[in-house]
């Protein structure tokens, strides 16, 4: 047994986990102290992944063969994304209308303090416009890009390179095979540092253990509950039928990505396992070009989860306020929230942030009801965590099928067990001049 977990980074991480709990239960001083661990764990992964997309996305179009392709990815994508996030703010909306969250709460805000939330209704208030977003995705300078470990703008670099690697061709393969060489240099240090989950989990639960508690969120418990309902119903339903039509089944795909989400699970942080995700969802049979375009898009542009949170928030402090909801504004909620939704990741506190800013435009709702979420926030952050994971690597499933990159037969060995969870992704058939990695 000993020797089992020691082996299984997945028994490690539920280890890691359930001594969070105990510790910050038992020793809530000293599991106070434990946050670097799990934060010190979150920087290690963010600092590969400029470097990690930057070599899968370049590596993927270079040997993609047509560009034409690529184009048709990223289209696909759009339209998958802004389909798929709509039907999570409608499930959002209706769940929270229907249900009449926060009703009858008798919660008062001029009990609370809104100093908490004084600088996250600033910055939600000065949310850039659209126009400032796309020349936000031009970056000032390539090194800078890296360097603020700016995904969207190291993704348009990338694009770009991996574009003129392919126009350029055979004249520019020495590039092309030094970046697949990085690649497999960048993943090995990844695995080094992904032996570490257990003890980043291991302390970012036992902070939040001793500094909420288990009855932290016993006066706001019909959110979170509802929160997870909608999300599970969400995952279950809409994006299992997605699989459905992608021909794959959403349990085997859930039990192959299980060390990730138990990951996540811990951390609350999605950016945590991105490399992983890549490399599995390639190993799984899906083209490299495909996987580097889709995942790194998808972490700002398909947040399902969070498109969940933010109608059930919003419609939560409207009701625990007492204040009245026309169907205008419903509507006007939904349309708010599918622009303010984009981009969110990667915005310190994002969450709150977007939320304040969905507030604002809605004059109807104070934006100080914000405090009524805050106590909870890191508690629904996993949900909203595993929810985006799992609708983005179901979105590359679909995205693939769709745009017929991926091996079906290999993904049924791969989710069955009889191909193995090890990470050699296939060659995409366009390009046989390049190594896999």
């Amino acid at each position: 047994m000993l020797r089992w977990c020691s082996r299984s980074i997945f028994l490690q991480v539920v280890l890691g986990l359930m001594l969070g709990v105990v510790c910050g239960l038992t020793l809530p001083e000293f599991s106070s102290q434990l946050k670097p661990l799990g934060d010190g764990f979150i920087k290690l992964i963010k600092m590969l992944i400029g470097l990690i997309v930057f070599c899968v996305v370049v590596s993927g179009i270079s040997g993609a063969g047509d560009l034409k392709k690529v184009g048709r990815i990223g289209l696909k994508s759009v339209i998958y994304f802004e389909i798929l996030t709509t039907i999570a703010l409608v499930i959002g909306l209706i769940m929270a209308f229907s249900t009449g969250i926060g009703s009858g709460a008798n919660i008062h805000l001029d009990q609370l303090s809104s100093a908490d939330m004084g600088d996250i209704a600033q910055r939600g208030q000065h949310m850039q416009g659209t126009a400032q977003f796309l020349m936000n995705l031009i970056p000032t300078s390539v090194i800078g890009a890296f360097a603020d470990n700016n995904i969207l703008q190291v993704l348009l670099f990338s694009v770009l390179f991996g574009s003129a690697l392919n126009l350029v061709g055979e004249a520019a393969s020495g590039i092309s095979r030094l970046i697949n060489e990085l690649s497999h240099v960048i993943f090995r240090i990844m695995g080094m540092i992904v032996r570490l989950a257990p003890i980043g989990v291991f302390g970012a639960i036992a902070f939040t253990t001793s500094k909420y508690g288990v009855d932290s969120l016993q006066h706001l418990g019909s959110l979170v509950g509802l929160f997870y309902l909608t999300c599970f119903a969400f995952v279950a339903v809409i994006l299992g039928l997605v699989m459905r039509l992608s021909g794959l089944r959403m349990l085997p795909f859930l039990k192959y990505l299980r060390e990730e989400l138990l990951i996540v699970l811990g951390t609350a942080s999605s950016d945590a396992v991105l490399p992983q995700i890549m490399r599995k969802l390639e190993h799984l049979g899906i083209g490299s070009s495909t996987v580097g375009l889709v995942i790194p898009t998808g972490y700002s542009f398909n947040l399902d989860g969070f498109s969940i949170y933010l109608t059930l928030a919003i419609v939560f402090i409207a009701n625990a306020t007492g204040t009245p909801l026309s169907m205008s504004d419903l509507l006007t909620i939904l349309l708010v929230s599918l622009i303010t939704s984009k981009g969110a990741h990667g915005i310190p506190g994002s969450a709150l942030v977007i939320l304040a800013a969905t507030l604002t435009a809605i004059p109807a709702i104070p934006v100080v009801g914000l405090v009524l979420v805050l106590a909870v926030d890191w508690f629904m952050g996993i949900g909203r965590a595993l929810t985006n994971l799992i609708g983005n690597c179901v979105a590359t499933v679909a995205i693939a099928r769709w745009e017929k990159d991926i091996d079906l037969q290999r993904a049924n060995k791969v989710l069955s067990g009889q191909q193995g969870y090890g990470f050699q992704p296939r060659k995409p058939a366009a390009s046989a001049h390049q190594q896999e990695f």
